[in-house]
């Protein structure tokens, strides 16, 4: 595998993350259970946002230095294409974490706690997903097609299925907990369990958690290839993934009273797919500068916000209302 990232910088990017997260646990822990401001919210995800672009910088400033201006404009512009399409697809998650929450009734208190715990999911799980595909498509060349070919299918399927909410009661993941478990219907505080008259019963919190888990899973199978079809450098890939992911619960909260504002996102989103799906699939035959990709997907982006925002007076008489458990 061919990697700009040398073992000093595999290194001390764990190091960040790990602090990163230690930080916010800690933050959290002296907080205590709380209603996550608006204010707060904005703040969080300036700081990551910064801190994603302080590290593109540093990037730039040490590949300029050590392999020329070329090299460094070119990882840098990665960087930044990989970490927008990863930043905009996480809002489909945090659009399911709305829905989540909603449908089994989680208080706003109770939510930061669950959005830490499964971004430090997801940052295990894609960082072994990452890995993993660079090695194959380093060894199979042939994936990168298959990656191409799935990203436009998803694509369209995402176009199609967009607006649709999906049917939280039917999930199998729900279905098979609620026959392998106990499960409550009442909070404990932040507790994942619970003893009722002397028997373990697990929270809703519990069930919230393994669902935002699988929910990941699913998201990471379409963003992960997106992502190699910008570079297939896993050093880029893992931390454009893993900023767009430290940010994730801080946009949560940003957006989550917002949610029906951006209802035309969906559809940007799945031509980003079909564009960086296409990509792919022309990488040997046509060579589309990494300039023009970041140019169409911020376009494509920036353009359902804008629509989106523009008709949110229109479409908020008519928007459904988030399912709730019964």
């Amino acid at each position: 595998m061919e990697t700009i990232g040398t073992w000093w910088m595999w290194t001390g990017f764990a190091v960040f993350v790990v602090v990163a997260i230690a930080i916010d646990l800690l933050v959290m822990e002296r907080q205590g259970a709380h209603k996550v401001t608006m204010k707060e919210a904005l703040r969080w995800s300036l700081l990551w946002f910064s801190l994603a672009f302080v590290f593109v910088a540093i990037l730039w400033w040490y590949l300029d230095g050590s392999q020329g201006r070329e090299v460094a404009n070119t990882v840098s512009m990665q960087f930044i294409t990989g970490y927008l399409v990863e930043k905009s697809l996480s809002v489909d998650n945090i659009f399911v974490f709305l829905m989540l929450f909603s449908y089994f009734a989680v208080p706003p208190q109770y939510q930061k706690r669950a959005l830490i715990i499964g971004i430090i999911g997801a940052i295990v799980l894609r960082t072994l997903l990452i890995l993993a595909g660079a090695w194959l498509l380093a060894t199979f060349h042939w994936l990168l097609y298959v990656f191409g070919a799935f990203l436009v299918i998803t694509g369209v399927k995402m176009w199609f299925a967009a607006g649709q909410e999906p049917d939280i009661a039917t999930n199998p993941v729900l279905k098979f907990l609620k026959k392998r478990i106990r499960i409550t219907d009442q909070f404990d505080g932040e507790k994942l369990s619970t003893m009722i008259n002397g028997v373990k019963h697990f929270t809703p919190l519990f069930v919230v958690l393994v669902l935002i888990g699988t929910t990941d899973i699913i998201f990471a199978v379409d963003s992960i290839p997106a992502i190699f079809a910008i570079t297939s450098d896993p050093f880029i890939v893992l931390t454009a993934n893993i900023f767009a992911i430290l940010g994730l619960r801080a946009l949560y909260f940003l957006l989550a009273d917002l949610a029906n504002r951006f209802h035309l996102l969906a559809y940007g989103l799945a031509l980003v797919l079909v564009f960086i799906g296409g990509k792919m699939l022309l990488i040997d035959f046509v060579k589309i500068p990494i300039g023009y990709a970041l140019l169409v997907t911020a376009s494509l982006i920036a353009g359902s916000i804008f629509l989106s925002l523009r008709s949110s007076g229109e479409s908020a008489h008519g928007a459904p209302a988030l399912p709730r458990k019964d």
